[in-house]
Formats: structure tokens, sequence, C-alpha cells
């Protein structure tokens, strides 16, 4: 179901707000920088759900026809999987809301755990997978630009 500009930002703002000031996290850690094949990484999702839950078409907003800026919601449950993905032309900011995931990163030759109230920045053209390694359901917020269908 596609929500108004107006619902989505007030979404936002009240996500944030529930984790007081977001922290930007998704930085490989010190020294653990390296070309990271991600050999064997999982292509299928594996108990998530993911939800868009409002939508704006660029191409009206600011004549980048074509593309939407969308906000989705995903429950990646305990042990579940957001399969390999790239971002080649479609940059994201993610918010952990509750619970905490560990991202695969091409750029990383370490998992990257994100906590509840980090932000992670996903753009560079990078490829990478998510796992719940926790024992709570971690809720994201995904906010990202992606062609259109």
């Amino acid at each position: 179901m596609k929500l108004t500009l107006r619902f989505a930002a007030a979404l936002a703002a009240s996500a944030a707000a529930l984790v007081s000031a977001p922290a930007f996290a998704g930085m490989c850690p010190a020294g653990k920088a390296a070309a990271n094949p991600l050999t064997a990484a999982p292509t299928m999702p594996v108990d998530v759900t993911d939800d868009v839950i409002g939508s704006v078409d660029l191409g009206k907003e600011i004549n980048v026809g074509g593309r939407d800026l969308r906000m989705r919601r995903l429950v990646v449950q305990p042990g579940g999987i957001v399969p390999l993905h790239s971002h080649v032309g479609r940059p994201a900011l993610i918010i952990v809301v509750t619970g905490e995931v560990t991202e695969n990163r091409s750029t990383c030759s370490v998992g990257i755990v994100h906590k509840a109230g980090e932000v992670a920045s996903e753009s560079d053209g990078i490829s990478h997978w998510w796992k719940n390694t926790g024992t709570v359901p971690a809720v994201l917020l995904s906010a990202d630009v992606k062609a259109r269908d």
C-alpha cells in the first residue's frame, strides 16, 4: 500500500525518536577493509519480511524519471537472512529500530554488527548480505532509491 510522503516522513521521524539520536554505523573495523568476494553467500531470504510502507515517484518530485524513493520495514527473525544483493545505482540508509544484525560486506573481511539506534549507509556499489545472529527479531527501516519495476 502506498502512503503519502508526509505520513512516511512522520513515520521515519517517529522511529528515529524511539531510538534517540542515531549513530552512523556500517564502517569496517580498522585494519579489516579488504575485498571480500562473498563466496557461498546466501541468495534466498530466510525468515524475513520486507514490506514497502511508502514511496515517492522521483520523476514527479525532482525530475529523476523511472526512480522511486521508498521506505520499507524489514523484520529479520533470529537466524533470518537478507540475501546477497548489490547497491549499484541504489543507495540506501537503514536504521536498526530493535535487535541487531550482522552485515557481510564486499569491502570488509569481517562481519559488521549493527545495533539498535545505528544507521547503516549502503552506497558506492557495495554488495552484501545480513543475518540476525541475535535472539530477538531485528526490525529495520530502510529508505532507498530504486529503479521502478
